[in-house]
């Protein structure tokens, strides 16, 4: 065992502080990983404080890890100490059913372990996130970073926002001669912008603020498009091939599908803590348009994700801070001030 230096909630109502507590001592098969970054993903502060349901208390939130290999278990053959690596969302899944089988270990039959306020495969604990000095993972969950050095904390962002877009952009096979809208420009919508310029598409942002429209020019968009005007949504009808829409609070998902051509798609990614008003069938049946869901990605598509943003030079816009600033973060992202994501400075949890 070894004693990890982090930051807990204790309950729903408590700010997170300075918590101690004890990893797994490493297995065959493990790796042991010094957390450098962490990035600050609003699934942490609803889980935090129970938003998702009951969290089990303490909850030490965290699953955009990037970090250095300091040991690895005598099993272990893709990791070797000094390596820098990441972990996401998920730290095993049940390994034997189907989606395990295919490589999509997000949709596990038996549940998957997530990083954080999950139980363990075996032992059944519960997992205890990023916001600490050092993590213990199944080899299989760890990943590659082959960014540079100096891009290690705007990494930290893709082990959820980037691979969260990145795999409904693959699933629907989106690319050159496709017109891709992206609702919403923040955590998740400024990489779904980046990523899908990056495939080839011709990007369209949607969003209700006018101000972000340089800002989604600069990130990739050639198009920006302010959904609350009536005329401007009018004049992208039956024009898209897909939408991803990152929005996390309820909307009106009427308008957008009307925006798809025949056989259009519009993902969801967002997770409002209350339902979206339910779209009109009408609007789904006269042009055979589908609206679907979409959740992280399996090991292997994450392993994809970050080797593509490493080859196009794609990170997250990011804003640096102390472990000590987490709290004033969960606040300042509930009133959407940070472009685009919060990334912990990991040598500053005993501060």
């Amino acid at each position: 065992m070894t004693i990890a230096h982090a930051y807990a909630a204790q309950s729903a109502t408590t700010p997170l502080a300075p918590f101690s507590f004890e990893r797994r001592t490493p297995t065959a098969r493990d790796v042991a990983i010094d957390i450098l970054h962490c990035g600050v993903c609003h699934s942490d502060l609803h889980t935090a404080r129970s938003e998702w349901g009951p969290a089990a208390y303490p909850c030490v939130p965290g699953h955009e890890i990037v970090g250095r290999v300091s040991a690895v278990g005598s099993e272990v053959s893709k990791f070797k100490v000094g390596d820098i690596v990441g972990v996401g969302c998920m730290v095993d899944s049940c390994q034997h059913c189907q989606p395990c089988a295919d490589g999509l270990e997000q949709y596990c039959d038996n549940g998957m372990t997530g990083t954080y306020d999950s139980q363990e495969q075996v032992s059944r604990a519960n997992t205890l996130g990023g916001y600490s000095d050092h993590i213990v993972v199944f080899e299989k969950f760890v990943l590659h970073v082959k960014h540079d050095e100096k891009d290690l904390a705007a990494v930290a962002p893709l082990l959820c926002a980037g691979i969260t877009t990145y795999s409904p952009l693959r699933q629907w096979k989106v690319g050159p001669g496709h017109k891709v809208g992206i609702v919403g420009l923040g955590g998740l919508g400024h990489m779904g912008v980046k990523i899908a310029a990056a495939l080839g598409a011709h990007v369209v942002l949607f969003t209700t603020s006018p101000g972000k429209a340089a800002d989604a020019l600069r990130l990739g968009a050639k198009e920006v498009v302010v959904s609350k005007d009536p005329q401007a949504m009018e004049a992208q009808r039956n024009s898209f091939d897909f939408i991803l829409n990152t929005v996390a609070v309820p909307h009106d998902l009427d308008p957008f599908l009307a925006a798809l051509k025949l056989d259009g798609t519009m993902t969801l990614v967002g997770a409002p803590g209350t339902p979206h008003p339910s779209p009109g069938v009408f609007g789904l049946i006269l042009k055979r348009r589908r609206l679907a869901g979409s959740m992280i990605g399996g090991i292997a598509e994450t392993q994809e994700m970050l080797d593509f943003c490493a080859e196009h030079g794609i990170v997250s816009d990011i804003e640096p801070i102390r472990m000590a600033q987490i709290n004033e973060a969960y606040e300042r992202m509930l009133r959407s001030d940070v472009k685009y994501r919060f990334v912990v400075d990991m040598s500053t949890v005993r501060d």
